[in-house]
C-alpha cells in the first residue's frame, strides 16, 4: 500500500506568511487619567486658617486672654496655639503682656485700613445718590496739608465730570472746589498757598491777579456756596459748597455744561438740601 505524504499535499503557506496577513487592529492609546478633582479644602492652608482663628479670639477679648484659654476656645493643641502665638507677637498682630495676650499695632492698621475703606465707601454712595437726584456730576475733596485733593468724583456718561487738564491742585484760585476751600482758610494759610501756587489765567475769564482773588475770598461767606463760570474750563460752570468738621476744610461740588447755566443755582440748593439732611451720618466719613 502505497505511503501518502501529506507534507506535499499542505498547501497552506508558511506559519508566519500566515500571521502576517492577518489583519492587524490598531492599539488605541490608553486615555490619560483626569486626576481627581480635590475638594476647595485641599487648597487651604491650615496654618493660616488656624492663626485667624486666634487673632479672632484675642478680639473678642478685650481684657486679654492667656494662651491656654485660647487654645481651648479655639480648639488647637497647646502646643500649636504656643507656636502661632509666638509668630503672631513677632509679627506685631499680637502684644503679650503679663502672660495675656492683646491685639497689636499691625491689627491695628488692618482694622483702621478697613474702616477707612467703609468710610469712603459712604461718601461714594452719597456721591452716587445726589448725581442721579440733581443730574449732574457731584465731587468732594478737602484741604490737608497744604494742598486742594479731589478725594471722590461720581458721574455717569451722559454727564460727566469736568476733564482735569490743568492740575487741579495747582489751579484752586479758578475753579469752584479750590476756591471754595481758599475761602475756609485763614489769611496767613491762603496767601502762603497763593505763592506756592500763583494765579495764572486759564480761560479769559479767570481772575488775573492774586489782589482781586483775594478780595473775592474774603468777601465770599463762610457758610455760602461759590460759583465760577469758564474760569477754569471753557463751557463749563462749577458750584461749590463749603463743610467744615472740626478743622477740616472739605467742599461737595457739581458741574454743569455752560449751555445749562441757568440750572445752576437751583441744583446747588437741591445739593444744600441733600448736604443737610446727610450731613449726620456722613460727619464720620469726609475726613477719608
Amino acid at each position: 500500500m502505497a505511503t501518502v505524504d501529506t507534507a506535499s499535499t499542505d498547501t497552506r503557506p508558511p506559519l508566519a506568511q500566515r500571521r502576517s496577513s492577518v489583519p492587524q487592529v490598531p492599539r488605541q492609546a490608553t486615555p490619560a487619567r483626569t486626576p481627581p478633582e480635590q475638594p476647595p479644602s485641599a487648597t487651604l492652608i491650615g496654618s493660616v486658617q488656624r492663626a485667624m482663628r486666634l487673632l479672632e479670639c484675642v478680639a473678642d477679648h478685650e481684657h486679654g486672654a492667656p494662651a491656654k484659654q485660647l487654645a481651648r476656645e479655639t480648639g488647637l493643641a497647646l502646643p500649636t496655639a504656643y507656636h502661632l502665638l509666638r509668630t503672631l507677637v513677632h509679627e506685631g498682630y499680637l502684644r503679650r503682656d503679663k502672660g495675656l495676650f492683646f491685639l497689636g499695632e499691625a491689627a491695628a492698621r488692618l482694622s483702621s485700613g478697613g474702616a477707612q475703606q467703609k468710610r469712603r465707601s459712604t461718601v461714594a454712595d452719597a456721591l452716587a445718590r445726589w448725581r442721579d437726584v440733581i443730574g449732574a456730576p457731584v465731587y468732594y475733596a478737602q484741604y490737608r496739608d497744604g494742598e486742594i485733593e479731589v478725594l471722590c468724583v461720581s458721574d455717569t456718561p451722559d454727564n460727566p465730570a469736568v476733564e482735569e487738564w490743568a492740575d487741579f491742585r495747582e489751579t484752586g484760585h479758578a475753579h469752584a472746589i479750590g476756591q471754595c476751600l481758599l475761602s475756609q482758610l485763614d489769611t496767613g494759610a491762603r496767601r502762603d498757598h497763593l505763592d506756592r501756587h500763583p494765579v495764572q489765567a486759564l480761560t479769559p475769564y479767570t481772575v488775573h491777579d492774586v489782589t482781586g482773588l483775594l478780595r473775592r475770598l474774603e468777601r465770599t461767606r463762610r457758610t455760602a456756596p461759590v460759583t465760577e463760570r469758564q474760569e477754569y474750563a471753557l463751557g463749563t460752570v462749577c458750584a461749590a459748597i463749603p463743610i467744615t468738621v472740626g478743622v477740616t476744610a472739605a467742599t461737595m461740588a457739581i458741574s454743569l455744561p455752560a449751555h445749562q447755566a441757568e440750572r445752576l443755582p437751583s441744583a446747588v440748593c437741591r445739593l444744600q438740601d441733600e448736604i443737610s439732611r446727610f450731613l449726620g451720618s456722613l460727619a464720620l466719613s469726609i475726613s477719608i
